[in-house]
């Protein structure tokens, strides 16, 4: 098989949340130029309307789904629509996530219901109703993306950082639980990436400067190098890779 084949998404069906903006925008393009055809869910349907275009436009087939995943039942709603619609899902990339960045002691019960509920019982619930399509045909891949600040503690980021902490080792249990049925399970944990989120959290340069410093690459992520890394992750060349963290930080981690 030659490397372009090993890379190739021809043929696959990908499921992509928080698909409107920032990082999952980005990457319902990079896996449709891949080959893949998409499941773009989200809130915001305008959204989801430039992303069905961007999609088409490279040849591709787009199915949006809108979705609240802070609602118990949309998670569970949304992956069944999609399995209706298309038989199966090849690709899942749990991309959705919410931050209401405070100190601790200043978090309210319904922000941190809402991040652990998004960050966490999503991925959980759109995995679970999506799964048993995978396990019949013996292959699949879900991409969980979480951050860096499950690795490390990062003020005002709390609950985020419980929810991501969760999501990693959720994503260790799905290894150990599906693996057998040559599904691979990996997260992705970037350093801060100038998104619509990020920009809100870190647009500030008297906040950002401090972070970057602690940078060895000296700048934050950009959208497509995340994207590129999910890449391989959903393609054949990572079938050998299974339950990983994969920090995607500059070597922010590794000092």
């Amino acid at each position: 098989m030659s490397v372009t084949d090993r890379f190739s998404l021809s043929g696959k069906k990908a499921l992509v949340t928080g698909a409107s903006k920032g990082i999952g925008t980005e990457l319902c393009s990079v896996l449709a130029e891949a080959g893949a055809d998409i499941v773009a869910l989200a809130r915001d349907q305008a959204g989801l309307a430039e992303v069905q275009k961007a999609v088409e436009a490279r040849g591709r087939r787009c199915l949006v789904i809108p979705a609240d995943l802070g609602q118990p039942e949309a998670p569970e709603r949304a992956a069944r629509e999609a399995l209706a619609a298309w038989g199966t899902i090849d690709i899942l990339v749990n991309n959705a996530g919410v931050s209401f960045p405070k100190l601790m002691v200043d978090q309210t019960i319904a922000e941190w219901d809402l991040i652990q509920a998004v960050n966490l019982r999503a991925p959980w619930l759109i995995a679970r109703t999506l799964v048993p399509a995978m396990m019949a045909q013996k292959s699949g891949k879900i991409v969980n993306v979480s951050s860096q600040t499950s690795a490390v503690a990062l003020t005002e980021h709390g609950a985020y950082a419980a929810s991501k902490n969760g999501l990693n080792g959720l994503t260790k249990v799905m290894t150990a639980e599906w693996a057998p049925y040559n599904i691979q399970c990996n997260t992705v944990c970037p350093t801060v990436t100038m998104t619509p989120m990020g920009q809100q959290v870190w647009g500030d340069p008297a906040k950002l400067g401090p972070m970057v410093a602690k940078i060895p690459a000296g700048r934050v992520a950009q959208t497509v190098e995340v994207c590129d890394v999910i890449l391989f992750l959903c393609s054949q060349a990572s079938d050998m890779i299974n339950g990983q963290d994969i920090f995607v930080d500059g070597g922010y981690t590794a000092v």
